[in-house]
């Protein structure tokens, strides 16, 4: 074969190996998903991922190179590990993982085809254009899950425990009082930090965690609550927020907390049709919250996600 050819044999090479972590990293994923639907959609991309490999493979063999053994165990072996390391990551920071892998595939898929359009190779120009497709509406999906994220769960991915476990709240809830104000002093310390900071926050947080290390010796449930009032009347509204997060982390939230009156009495359809109505990420989660910790329908949540991906599509300009 010409030596002419060896980039883009160079190429598909890369991007094989770069498939199979691709293949991995969906299957673990699945452990994560919300929704049976979102489960659905990762199993379809990591099937998607095995024929596309099949497919590159192929490629290989006409241009005169042969499918590599190791290379596909390498990208096994790197997702594997990708997913051990990112157990003590946010989840934020390990989709950006996942979406840089993205990018980096689909840039490749680019380069390939202007490789194989050089080169005289139409099935592999044809090859490039499906995984530009497919590279490119995975990055569109990762980028709405982040910004799901960012503006309040429900994305479509949960956090594993361990991903949990390192946020401040859940370590203010697991945590005995004592450490709950040492962990809140924490917080408000880093919050006091911001230039645009109410006047008196400081001193109204700390009134705050006063009232959680005092309280929660008559129940951690009343302990929040009455913290989070305290708070609002206070004007810590950033530490309030916070305090309310571990409420509905929880399940401490009770219907009357809900921006749907009457939840508890509506069905699966009634619920759905208000849910649509939302349009506050913070409003969805809450719902989600309390839906998951007392009725738990999936057909609640899948409609509350995709209410908060219109949302969060329409934030980063995702079609």
């Amino acid at each position: 074969m010409p030596v002419s050819t060896t980039p883009v044999r160079s190429q598909l090479s890369v991007l094989l190996t770069l498939t199979h972590t691709e293949v991995q990293i969906a299957q673990t994923r699945v452990l994560q998903a919300r929704t049976e639907a979102v489960v659905d959609e990762l199993r379809r991309n990591a099937e998607n991922g095995r024929v596309r490999a099949v497919a590159i493979e192929e490629a290989l063999r006409e241009v005169g190179g042969l499918p590599e053994v190791i290379r596909p165990l390498i990208g096994r072996g790197v997702a594997a590990a990708k997913s051990v390391i990112e157990q003590a990551q946010p989840l934020d920071e390990a989709l950006l993982g996942d979406l840089q892998l993205e990018y980096q595939l689909l840039g490749r898929a680019k380069y390939l085809k202007a490789l194989a359009t050089a080169h005289d190779l139409p099935s592999v120009v044809d090859l490039a254009d499906s995984l530009i497709d497919a590279h490119g509406a995975t990055v569109d999906w990762l980028t709405t899950v982040l910004a799901e994220e960012a503006i309040g769960e429900p994305a479509a991915l949960r956090r594993t425990p361990v991903q949990w476990v390192s946020g401040v709240v859940a370590n203010a809830v697991a945590l005995p009082g004592t450490v709950v104000a040492r962990g809140a002093d924490h917080v408000i310390d880093h919050v006091a930090k911001i230039p645009q900071r109410i006047t008196g926050l400081r001193s109204a947080a700390k009134d705050t965690t006063e009232t959680v290390a005092v309280t929660l010796t008559a129940g951690r449930d009343a302990a929040l609550e009455a913290a989070e009032e305290a708070a609002r009347d206070t004007g810590a509204t950033v530490i309030a927020d916070t305090i309310h997060t571990a409420r509905v982390a929880t399940g401490t939230v009770s219907a009357e907390d809900l921006p749907i009156a009457d939840y508890d009495s509506l069905t699966v359809s009634a619920a759905v049709a208000a849910l649509k109505e939302l349009q506050k990420p913070s409003d969805i989660r809450l719902v989600v919250e309390y839906e998951e910790a007392h009725k738990d329908r999936q057909g609640v949540i899948s409609a509350a996600q995709t209410q908060l991906a219109s949302i969060a599509k329409d934030i980063v300009g995702v079609e």
